[in-house]
């Protein structure tokens, strides 16, 4: 096909980033642009769109893809430190470039599956996590990590900045892959490593993605050390820099949560993961709104994710706990909750209305978007700058039976000695 061409979906429903609904013949432009089909343009596909119901892509904007290697594993259960101490530090030991591409490799057939073109990644490895997930045909924000403590990657935080100012410094804006510098969080980096991390964010014009507080033990152990609440500490560094990636996020106040608006940061919902680990608490979304702080969802990895990565399943997951924590149930509805999971999407998904679940639509035809958040849906295509990713229900850009085949053996290999 010639990718430089538009997709000519017939007599299908199209919702855009706005919420705007349009009805009919519609073209999917390779610039990521969409506009009403006369019916005679050249095209390089023209497909029935009956049945069928278009929106942007999702974007999960905090994950460890890799970990696919630990997801829905034997610490299902773990509280948050026998989880990391039993189940992901001694795995983790063993991890090497070959465990790495067989992870991401997993993360991004699921992440094709479930409507998913864009993962901000924070893993070990990330040249090789990003060959992976652009031969998919997908985008990322590929995060290498820096740590005070010993990285399977790296013996200490100034190899791993080296590297990433190696990958930085041949990046182009254009890059589909782009990559970040993830410094751990507060607990693992040490003061000169943070200043360091920025220093080169801003060198380089990259982008910074730490975890935030995350836990009640994480902000009373830093304010113990530094006198300062994490946010408070790291603004008090110069760290932020706009368009730094903060996950979780959940235990501030609100003087940090203006901190974080006066800095342009991103911080990213993680319902799930903050759930099923019991860190005590999720983000709460009324206040960064007032604030005005750009707020986005991730499924965090899916060795703690209650999701996997689905991030229909994870907007749906932010819906309802900001509803259940607020006592208010005019929150994060469906159009509000689903333009924060695709926010940014240059992208197309194409979403089976052929499905119990997408049914009623309504005498208005009106609930399509509730329908997909609340329900779900199968995704049956997805479109890359004017490539066909999925079509039909099928992945296009991997083996997904490979795939799968692939993360069954690795584990056998990569438990030993753990489960």
């Amino acid at each position: 096909m010639a990718e430089d061409m538009s997709v000519r979906y017939r007599n299908a429903i199209l919702y855009d980033e706005s919420g705007r609904k349009y009805v009919g013949d519609v073209l999917l432009n390779k610039d990521g642009s969409y506009s009403l089909s006369k019916g005679d343009e050249d095209v390089q596909a023209d497909l029935d769109g009956s049945n069928r119901l278009i929106t942007r892509s999702l974007q999960n904007w905090h994950t460890h893809l890799a970990m696919q290697l630990n997801a829905r594993d034997f610490s299902d259960g773990f509280p948050l430190h026998r989880w990391l101490n039993e189940a992901i530090f001694p795995t983790e030991a063993k991890l090497n470039p070959e465990y790495v591409r067989i992870g991401a490799q997993a993360a991004a057939a699921e992440m094709i599956r479930t409507g998913s073109t864009f993962a901000a990644d924070m893993y070990f490895y990330p040249a090789v996590t990003g060959k992976v997930i652009g031969d998919a045909g997908l985008r990322g924000l590929i995060g290498g990590p820096v740590s005070d403590a010993a990285l399977p990657s790296h013996p200490d935080a100034a190899s791993a900045l080296d590297e990433m100012d190696s990958i930085l410094k041949t990046q182009k804006r254009e890059d589909k892959i782009q990559y970040a510098i993830a410094t751990h969080s507060v607990y693992l980096c040490s003061e000169e490593t943070l200043r360091r991390a920025s220093e080169l964010a801003e060198k380089r014009n990259a982008r910074l993605h730490i975890h935030v507080s995350e836990t009640r033990k994480e902000i009373a152990d830093c304010h113990e050390k530094t006198g300062f609440y994490p946010v408070e500490y790291l603004n008090s560094l110069d760290f932020f820099k706009p368009g730094t990636v903060c996950a979780h996020a959940s235990w501030v106040k609100k003087n940090e949560i203006r901190m974080l608006a006066e800095h342009e940061v991103t911080a990213v919902h993680c319902p799930s993961s903050n759930m099923k680990i019991a860190c005590g608490g999720t983000m709460s979304y009324p206040a960064y709104k007032e604030a005005g702080v750009d707020v986005r969802i991730g499924t965090d990895g899916a060795a703690s994710s209650g999701s996997g990565l689905d991030m229909l399943a994870e907007a749906r997951l932010a819906s309802l706990v900001q509803r259940h924590d607020h006592w208010d149930a005019t929150l994060l509805p469906a159009n509000e909750v689903f333009s924060m999971a695709t926010k940014g999407s240059s992208d197309w998904a194409v979403w089976n209305l052929d499905d119990i679940r997408m049914r009623p639509a309504g005498r208005s035809g009106n609930r399509h978007l509730a329908n997909l958040v609340f329900n779900g849906a199968e995704c049956l295509d997805l479109w890359v700058d004017g490539k066909g990713v999925r079509l039909d229900g099928q992945t296009q850009t991997l083996d997904e039976r490979l795939a799968w085949n692939e993360l069954d053996q690795a584990v056998q290999s990569y438990y030993e000695g753990v489960e």
